[in-house]
């Protein structure tokens, strides 16, 4: 963090969560802080379901897996 408290997200991060540029959420989550991008609440039809327009991320298994074991930490 730098003196006037913004925050740089590493780009290979970025790029694994499907982070863009735009406006972002920012809440108190513990002693972290969860950050997570603002998306309109359209939802989208597609094949005939509802669904929740994606951040353009790839969620596998042991990514899941991941994000799991690192919200038990």
């Amino acid at each position: 963090m730098d003196k006037a408290g913004r925050l740089v997200v590493p780009k290979a991060l970025r790029d694994r969560i499907g982070l863009h540029s735009g406006e972002v959420e920012i809440t108190a989550d513990g002693a972290s802080l969860r950050v997570e991008p603002v998306f309109d609440d359209v939802l989208v039809e597609k094949d005939g379901h509802l669904v929740i327009p994606t951040s353009h991320a790839t969620i596998t298994e042991e990514f899941v897996r991941e994000l799991r074991d690192a919200d038990q930490k």
